[in-house]
């Protein structure tokens, strides 16, 4: 664990492994328009639906505050191939999340 974290289940969040690469051991960001050093989403103490929301057709995440922006931008949340698996998703009826609609 890069910054001194355990591997307790309390401490971890489930990621993809393309998320997961690019938060890394970051939990700033350099946010370009404050310019300001701004906490990347925390799941264990932030509310996603405090920070984000779906665009209108469910295929991306947008940030509705400078943490939920910066986390979108850091982690690149809406990259070809993860909105392509929201599609996908969708056709399968397995998106968007229950609590989203």
């Amino acid at each position: 664990m890069g910054k001194g974290g355990n591997d307790d289940i309390k401490n971890l969040a489930l990621a993809c492994r393309g998320c997961n690469s690019r938060k890394a051991i970051r939990i700033f960001v350099f946010d370009k328009v404050s310019k300001q050093n701004i906490p990347l989403f925390n799941p264990r103490k932030d509310s996603w639906k405090n920070h984000f929301n779906w665009s209108d057709n469910f295929l991306e995440i947008i940030g509705s505050t400078v943490i939920g922006k910066v986390t979108v931008d850091a982690l690149q949340l809406n990259r070809v191939g993860v909105v392509n698996l929201r599609r996908l998703m969708i056709l399968g009826k397995i998106h968007p999340p229950l609590d989203a609609i």
